[in-house]
C-alpha cells in the first residue's frame, strides 16, 4: 500500500489527473527495474530480488487498473504488454541478465513516454472546469440550527 501512496503523493503534486497517478507508477516501475539491474551487476541478489518483485508488484497494481476501466483494444494491448513484462522480469531474474531487466525498462520508459505525451496534450485542451458546490443542510449542531433554536419562541 505504500507504492500507491507514494505514487499518489507524487501525481498529486504534479496533476490531479489519473494520468499524473498512471505516470508516477511507471516511473516507480522503471527506477526499480534499473535498481535491480544494478544490483544484479552487483552481485546484490537479495536487492535484485527485493527491487524486481517490487516491480512484479506495481505492475499487479497497474494491471487491476486496466480491470476496473472500461476496457477495448488499449487495455487489451496493455494487459499483454504487462504480461510480457511479468514474464521477461521473472526470466530476467533466473538467467541473471542485468541487460535483461534494463530491455524491460526501456519498454516501460517508452510506454511511459507515451502516457506522458497524452497527459500533455489532455493539459493543454480541455478547459478547467470547476467542481461542484456541495450546499449542505444544517446539522442537528450546526450553528444555524442552534440559533433558529435560540429564537424560537412559544
Amino acid at each position: 500500500m505504500r507504492l500507491v501512496e507514494a505514487a499518489y503523493r507524487k501525481a498529486t503534486a504534479a496533476s490531479v489527473s489519473g494520468l499524473g497517478l498512471l505516470i508516477a507508477l511507471y516511473d516507480e516501475l522503471a527506477g526499480d527495474l534499473r535498481e535491480a539491474a544494478e544490483a544484479e551487476r552487483r552481485n546484490d541478489i537479495a536487492v535484485r530480488c527485493r527491487k524486481a518483485n517490487h516491480a512484479l508488484l506495481v505492475i499487479g497494481h497497474l494491471e487491476q487498473w486496466l480491470e476496473r476501466g472500461q476496457g477495448g483494444e488499449l487495455a487489451d494491448q496493455l494487459k499483454v504488454f504487462y504480461g510480457s513484462l511479468r514474464r521477461n522480469i521473472i526470466a530476467a531474474q533466473a538467467k541473471r541478465s542485468s541487460a535483461m531487466l534494463e530491455e524491460q525498462m526501456a519498454q516501460v520508459l517508452e510506454v511511459r513516454t507515451q502516457w506522458q505525451r497524452l497527459a500533455e496534450r489532455s493539459a493543454t485542451s480541455e478547459p478547467f472546469i470547476l467542481p461542484p458546490v456541495v450546499t449542505r443542510r444544517p446539522g442537528p449542531f450546526s450553528p444555524a440550527t442552534e440559533q433558529r433554536r435560540k429564537n424560537w419562541s412559544a
